[in-house]
């Protein structure tokens, strides 16, 4: 595909801010270096890394050019390869969670690194694919990788409604885990199809009456987190991607302590889109968006009241 001097909309940023610094702009249509694979972007889905990089929240940690692409979640067809590219062609579907701090996926094209890249799952469409690299390598990073996760582990996931907590139930049911996680009472027949085995209604009933958990995998930080220290035995494990525990009171309770700020990983995603394709996972959509409509898509977001993952339509299927 030849890209020179062609144009493409994407939702971009100039300064960081509140909703009314996102911008649909015609932008050119860049061209894979070497190692780079050009995607026609189909879908993409909304995180709340999104806003919190647009906001500026994540401005010392990420380094950012601008003005900035949003959007770090997607699926789509190969067009176009750089130099060195061996290991995709131009045609295939693929699916990741690109690089943070390069321009994302709400556009019609993303660049990206061969080495980001997956085969996106054969038995799901592109917006249900765009839906699971983000929160599943989130998951599957903090509960397997970090957590060490086991047979007979008693395990406690907040938000299980959420897209990272559809995900970490599921993982957590194949791993041989007890799982206990909380959600609001319009979820809870919703959490049992998906194996939880005791749903706490934050509504009417306090998780912190628990104990003795093997892991607890915070979603949310704040006062959340505070009250899951206590819900651990001795050697257990809390494992956060709200905010980074602290180290003293780890140690006062004796417990493991761990941040997990998600990495690509195109190896892990082959293998959950093997786990999907035999129908061991389940992938849950709270709201599909056209591109044009990706301010209505955040604001839904930053609500915190989604269920699974809100899908933004980039190519006209």
């Amino acid at each position: 595909m030849n890209t020179s001097n062609q144009k493409m909309r994407a939702a971009q940023i100039h300064s960081f801010g509140g909703l009314a610094h996102l911008e649909i702009q015609n932008i050119e249509i860049p061209t894979p270096g070497e190692g780079e694979v050009l995607v026609k972007v189909h879908a993409a889905a909304v995180n709340p890394v999104d806003w919190k990089i647009r906001e500026g929240y994540l401005a010392e940690i990420i380094p950012h050019q601008l003005p900035l692409t949003l959007g770090w979640d997607f699926a789509g067809e190969i067009v176009s390869v750089g130099k060195s590219v061996n290991s995709w062609s131009i045609g295939e579907a693929v699916y990741a969670r690109p690089d943070l701090a390069k321009n994302g996926a709400f556009a019609e094209y993303i660049l990206v690194s061969e080495k980001e890249i997956a085969a996106k799952p054969k038995s799901l469409n592109w917006q249900k694919s765009a839906a699971v690299p983000l929160v599943t390598l989130t998951a599957w990073q903090s509960l397997k990788d970090i957590g060490n996760i086991k047979q007979g582990d008693r395990v406690l996931i907040h938000a299980g409604a959420g897209g990272v907590g559809i995900a970490a139930i599921q993982l957590a049911k194949l791993a041989g885990a007890t799982v206990y996680t909380t959600a609001s009472t319009r979820n809870i027949e919703f959490l049992k199809t998906l194996g939880a085995d005791h749903i706490i209604d934050y509504t009417q009933q306090d998780f912190s009456d628990l104990s003795n958990l093997d892991m607890v995998f915070d979603t949310l930080g704040g006062d959340v987190l505070q009250k899951s220290w206590a819900t651990l035995k001795q050697g257990g494990c809390l494992v956060s991607i709200a905010e980074v525990p602290n180290d003293e009171i780890a140690t006062q309770h004796q417990v493991n302590a761990h941040f997990c700020f998600v990495q690509a990983n195109p190896d892990q995603l082959a293998e959950i889109a093997k786990l999907i394709d035999s129908e061991l996972l389940k992938i849950e959509i709270d709201s599909v968006f056209k591109l044009e409509d990706l301010a209505k898509a955040q604001q839904k977001s930053e609500t915190g009241h989604v269920r699974g993952k809100i899908v933004i339509q980039v190519e006209e299927e």
